[in-house]
């Protein structure tokens, strides 16, 4: 009889599990939040309808610090960083929790976004690092597998809590968690630093500014106030900003984002395709609880529990994604995809009080298959052709333009949704169907980027591994 041999994971599996905790926290704290928001804006004397800012203030944060992350943890260690980043995150979580206020909740959203930014990019150097090349694939699939189950269990819980005590509790869940991993992360976390160059600390605030102008310009369209044409002059000067920054890139030699990764051209497609792609979708999770509770008068935990046919279809998808590709190729799954995603999109807008429960399900169910098979392939194209010395800064841009991208997602939900119930004379269900109309089209543009791509028919599946990773 012969013993089973031991896993090679077996030395580092407490150093996996801390590092899954932390991702677990901050995927979790991306979808919890949004079937709570109406409760909060009840709480904090807004329209539901105009909360977006509570979502986009975490994206924008997290998106503008992840091209810092990397060279933050090589400077001072991944240790320290990473148990700051779990500090940070657990006193905003405890600032939100207690917030009076709905402007001193956006400043707790942006100081916890400071620490969500550091948990998955840290602790997938860590265990760059840490594990051996061989085992790479399955240590980094071990640590992002809750990344998959945050988006399951946090709009069920979040609209569990809501009813249960109240949407405080949304926040106040994260601080055990946080204290634990702070003090476990002191014992078990290897100190692993690396030699650093100059920080493109330019390139890094151009960059930056132009995030976050773009982002608050498109978020302040919404209001109703008559400052629309100083946020066109916002917008202008985000835009203005990013230019400057490639022009920047182009000509001096250790640039933040080496402009260099866009002279490959699955990259150069796959990021311009995930960003415009995820216009759209970065707004669903915002818009659909929303139109649960507002205008289908859903209780918060009903409305949560929607969310798990679009999860669990999302997660089965995975499966199935790589032979799909390898069947039909790049060019044909992600065209033809983005279409199908768009158009369902602007299926919601035919959700109506009264049908059936079992519609709804199989509805969510479709959206969150096609939105899976979206990501995935998007990721995995993105990804696919960078060569080593490219891939850490290829990877770290991606996550950057995935962020920046919901925040972008949300902020022109928001701004839509805003509009046109002004326009509709206040009426909530029209004005969110011409929303999601509105974005199920603007998805529906990005397949124009992915019909360049060239006729191929081969995938590596260890590159879609590492991008579902992303």
């Amino acid at each position: 009889m012969t013993s089973k041999a031991p896993s090679p994971l077996k030395p580092y599996r407490s150093l996996l599990w801390l590092l899954a905790a932390g991702v677990f926290m901050q995927t979790l704290d991306t979808t919890i939040v949004n079937t709570a928001l109406p409760a909060m804006a009840a709480d904090l004397a807004q329209s539901p309808l105009r909360m977006q800012s509570v979502v986009v203030a975490y994206a924008l944060t997290v998106a503008m610090l992840i091209p810092a992350s990397g060279w933050l943890a090589d400077r001072f260690g991944t240790r320290r960083v990473f148990v700051g980043a779990v500090t940070v995150f657990t006193l905003g979580s405890l600032a939100c929790a207690l917030s009076p206020s709905f402007n001193l909740l956006i400043l707790s959203r942006v100081l916890q976004g400071v620490g969500g930014a550091m948990l998955l990019p840290v602790g997938r150097l860590t265990v760059l690092r840490a594990v051996p090349r061989k085992d790479f694939l399955a240590a980094i699939s071990f640590v992002t597998v809750p990344g998959l189950v945050g988006p399951l269990v946090g709009p069920t819980l979040g609209g569990w809590l809501v009813e249960a005590v109240s949407w405080h509790w949304i926040f106040l869940i994260n601080v055990p968690l946080g204290v634990l991993g702070a003090l476990l992360g002191t014992r078990i976390l290897p100190d692993l630093r690396a030699a650093t160059g100059r920080f493109d600390a330019v390139g890094y605030g151009l960059l930056a500014f132009g995030m976050v102008a773009i982002s608050l310009s498109l978020d302040g369209l919404s209001d109703r106030s008559p400052r629309h044409g100083l946020l066109m002059v916002l917008l202008l000067f985000g835009l203005a900003a990013l230019v400057g920054y490639w022009l920047h890139a182009a000509r001096v030699t250790r640039a933040l984002f080496p402009l260099s990764l866009f002279s490959v051209p699955s990259y150069r497609i796959g990021v311009l395709g995930n960003l415009f792609a995820r216009l759209g979708g970065g707004g669903m999770p915002f818009l659909i609880p929303l139109l649960l509770q507002v205008a289908l008068g859903f209780s918060p935990v009903r409305a949560g529990m929607m969310m798990i046919p679009t999860a669990a279809a999302a997660i089965f998808m995975k499966r199935i994604v790589v032979r799909m590709v390898q069947r039909l190729g790049y060019r044909r799954v992600l065209v033809g995809n983005t279409l199908l995603v768009g158009a369902m999109m602007a299926s919601f807008a035919s959700i109506s009080p009264g049908q059936p429960l079992w519609l709804h399900i199989v509805h969510f169910a479709l959206f969150g298959a096609v939105n899976s098979v979206q990501f995935t392939a998007m990721n995995t194209l993105a990804l696919r052709d960078l060569d080593a010395s490219a891939a850490s800064g290829g990877n770290s841009l991606l996550s950057m333009v995935m962020m920046l991208a919901m925040s972008l997602g949300v902020a022109l939900a928001g701004g839509l949704l805003g509009a046109f119930q002004e326009a509709e004379g206040g009426q909530a269900l029209t004005a969110f169907r011409w929303t999601f109309v509105c974005i199920g089209l603007v998805t529906m543009c990005a397949a124009l980027i992915f019909a360049q791509l060239p006729p191929t028919r081969r995938v590596d599946p260890t590159a879609v591994g590492q991008a579902e990773s992303s």
